[in-house]
């Protein structure tokens, strides 16, 4: 649970920095530095899910999808 905390934190902080640096100055170093981060993050999140049936589909979602899995898991762990 603590993994998929770590990769959708740094999955979602890491798309809202390349849009915003899309959206204003499009600097190509900070795409080429967070874009490989944005893209592992996402491979973890996906990974650290995949074991849990209720978040494995939710975690596919790219951006947000951790963030989705989190819920999921968090609904889950509430109702048991």
């Amino acid at each position: 649970m603590r993994t998929l905390r770590i990769a959708a934190g740094v999955e979602a902080a890491s798309l809202v920095a390349l849009l915003v640096n899309l959206l204003t100055t499009h600097t190509p170093a900070v795409s080429s530095l967070v874009g490989p981060l944005h893209g592992t993050a996402y491979l973890v999140t996906i990974a650290a899910a995949w074991p849990a049936p209720g978040a494995r589909w939710p975690s596919v979602i790219p951006g947000v999808g951790g963030l989705l899995a989190l819920r999921r898991l968090r609904g889950v762990r509430q109702a048991a």
